[in-house]
């Protein structure tokens, strides 16, 4: 099955193979904050290792070398704001033809003066963390209290700067029931995307629990669901491309779980699932090493912040030539590759799996998706 003929998936116009579609850059560790699911288990002080000004500069310019369209390019963290020089590096970024985000953590470094110098500076959009409709369970979630209020000042402020701000959500058992209320706070203050996180279990995260298969299903079927209202994405659920397809196809979730119809019935309490307010967002074919590559504060290359196999390091070799040929990249790139059932599967090419959550569980980066319930075959044709 190829995704460029698949209803309800996008493909980047771009090669994949030749060039990213999306670089994020890990400026540092460093983060007061001690979030519970952290894949990088920031800690309260920059490492002496990372890559200096210069080196951050020589990477996005390693970056812009994949060619036009650029590769948008987000800098991340721990905290990006721990970073003295973090304008700079959006201003010499924009300077290269890069489309410029900034992933800030909410801490006090977050102020109004703080975003006014990043969209100064030619960044066009940020992102910030929501895990919780309310202060207790997502100040708790992130290990420091007053989290969410400054979040929310961020969130409103931003916008008011004309910064576009992506909500990110990361999705665990524990918090599954916080999403139809998170929902409504994307559409009461306006977001370009709302991007769910489904838990990985690496760092941090590790001692958190994921929700297991079905209920993972339930989930993106309410998010195809709530589409309709509110623009949404996943993250490490690459599943949903094939959700999409089912139920652009005519697919009726009315047998999902109680989970499924649990969630429904609030977003539809909430006024969530009114439809036809706006165009459902229609999921992009990006991947592990196929489409996306994050680059740690050091330098290592790996398919996926999630997934911790470097496969060169910037201060050694171009991020082009990592991100197209090393052998762990060319590896993700083929669908054939995979192991059991994604192996098999006729969405492999289109979803082939969170490679992260594999690895984790597994061990083994080419295993099959371990909370996907689909057998494959089952779509009718």
């Amino acid at each position: 099955m190829r995704a460029g003929t698949v209803t309800g998936v996008r493909t980047p116009r771009q090669d994949s193979a030749a060039r990213p579609f999306i670089v994020i850059w890990e400026a540092t560790q460093a983060c007061p904050l001690a979030c519970r699911h952290c894949r990088a288990e920031a800690r309260p002080r920059r490492d002496s290792a990372e890559l200096s000004t210069a080196e951050a500069v020589e990477l996005m310019g390693q970056v812009a070398a994949f060619g036009r369209p650029a590769p948008l390019f987000v800098i991340t963290g721990g905290d990006p704001f721990q970073r003295p020089d973090l304008n700079t590096l959006v201003r010499e970024g924009a300077g290269l033809g890069l489309a410029m985000s900034v992933s800030p953590s909410g801490t006090p470094t977050l102020t109004r003066e703080a975003l006014h110098g990043l969209r100064e500076a030619g960044a066009r959009a940020i992102s910030l963390s929501v895990d919780a409709a309310g202060p207790t369970t997502h100040d708790g979630f992130r290990g420091v209290s007053g989290v969410f209020a400054a979040t929310l000042r961020a969130w409103r402020e931003a916008r008011e700067l004309g910064l576009k701000v992506q909500i990110n959500t990361t999705v665990t058992a524990d918090t599954v029931d916080e999403l139809p209320r998170i929902a409504a706070l994307v559409r009461d203050h306006g977001a370009l995307l709302w991007s769910v996180f489904f838990l990985v279990q690496t760092g941090r995260g590790s001692a958190l629990s994921a929700l297991g298969a079905e209920d993972t299903e339930d989930v993106l079927h309410v998010l195809y669901d709530v589409g309709e209202t509110i623009p949404v994405k996943t993250t490490e659920a690459h599943q949903f491309r094939r959700v999409c397809v089912q139920r652009s196809a005519g697919l009726s979730p009315a047998g999902r779980g109680p989970l499924y119809h649990r969630l429904r019935r609030e977003l539809d309490a909430l006024g969530l699932l009114d439809g036809g307010r706006r165009a459902r967002r229609a999921p992009l074919r990006v991947s592990a090493a196929n489409g996306f590559v994050f680059v740690s504060h050091r330098g290592d290359v790996f398919p996926s912040g999630f997934l911790p196999l470097a496969a060169g390091n910037v201060r050694e070799q171009p991020l082009t030539d990592i991100y197209r040929s090393s052998p762990l990249f060319t590896e993700l790139r083929d669908p054939d590759r995979l192991g059991g059932r994604c192996g098999v599967c006729e969405f492999r090419t289109i979803c082939g799996g969170s490679r992260a959550r594999a690895y984790a569980t597994t061990g083994d980066v080419l295993a099959e998706e371990p909370t996907c319930p689909y057998i494959p075959g089952a779509l009718p044709s």
